[in-house]
């Protein structure tokens, strides 16, 4: 199956990246320490991952091997998503956007309405897991997947819902402006460990399964002289491996922020309770 986005998507990410660098260098010259290069890196990082996922080469040999097509979910939801948000794109791209489209933003995010209601419905931790959960768990059910193998528009449309999934599962952990913090910080390493669950869940019955669970692979033209149930073996070590450490890597950088944070503070207790008559 050929894909009808290669080329706009291309345009579209080449035309993002002009907007976030032309917004960022003038951000730089009000406010040069708002944000770092390295968050521009993280940014330009993460559409390359999108483009990878969506518009090169490697996408177009996803419909023939399923450890491909698993790089793509995980360029996407834990790449591309994540990288974007460390970039702080609502914060670089709002001086180059049209004051009518900010001012209106801002007035459905201040008034009681149900766009409102809706913005911190979308920013709440629980919504935000189940949303990457589901997004995972959704297309990889075998109906599901077959949808995507064979249409076209519904290829597009799963695609499309893993990066828009990565963003809302990572909204928590980021927490990039104009999100507003509202579960505690030693909360996220949990939210990050259960993530873990039905991927590892999901991934452990790929690699374990003694059977072909994506049929349509099964007529796809083999690649590196892999079987379809090595492929399926490989896509589920793939998943299992990298989900793993990308969701535990932060977590353990958190919890030892966390840990450090307490501790420099303790001796500052214990000097004033010192000092104190």
């Amino acid at each position: 199956m050929v894909s009808f986005i290669p080329i706009p998507v291309t345009l579209l990410l080449v035309c993002v990246t002009v907007l976030y660098l032309r917004g960022w260098l003038r951000l730089r010259a009000t406010f040069p320490q708002l944000v770092s290069r390295d968050r521009v890196a993280a940014f330009l990082a993460g559409i390359f991952c999108a483009w990878l996922a969506l518009a090169s080469p490697l996408a177009t040999l996803d419909h023939q091997l399923l450890s491909i097509h698993m790089i793509q979910h995980l360029l996407l939801m834990t790449g591309a998503a994540s990288l974007i948000l460390v970039g702080k794109p609502v914060t670089v791209l709002l001086p180059v956007l049209p004051e009518s489209f900010v001012g209106r933003v801002a007035r459905f995010r201040s008034e009681q309405t149900w766009t409102a209601w809706l913005g911190r419905i979308s920013s709440s931790s629980v919504f935000c897991w189940f949303a990457g959960t589901i997004t995972v768990i959704t297309w990889h059910i075998p109906a599901a997947f077959a949808l995507g193998h064979h249409s076209v528009w519904w290829h597009e449309l799963e695609q499309a819902s893993f990066l828009l999934g990565g963003m809302l599962f990572w909204w928590p952990v980021i927490r990039p402006w104009p999100s507003a913090a509202r579960e505690p910080r030693w909360s996220v390493p949990l939210y990050l460990f259960l993530a873990t669950l039905p991927c590892d869940a999901l991934s452990a019955y790929l690699v374990f399964c003694d059977h072909v669970v994506y049929r349509p692979y099964l007529s796809a033209p083999r690649l590196l002289n892999l079987s379809v149930l090595q492929d399926q073996q490989w896509a589920g070590t793939l998943m299992w491996v990298a989900v793993t450490l990308i969701y535990v890597v932060p977590a353990v950088a958190i919890t030892v922020r966390l840990l450090s944070a307490r501790h420099g503070h303790a001796p500052a207790r214990e000097m004033q309770a010192g000092l104190s008559p």
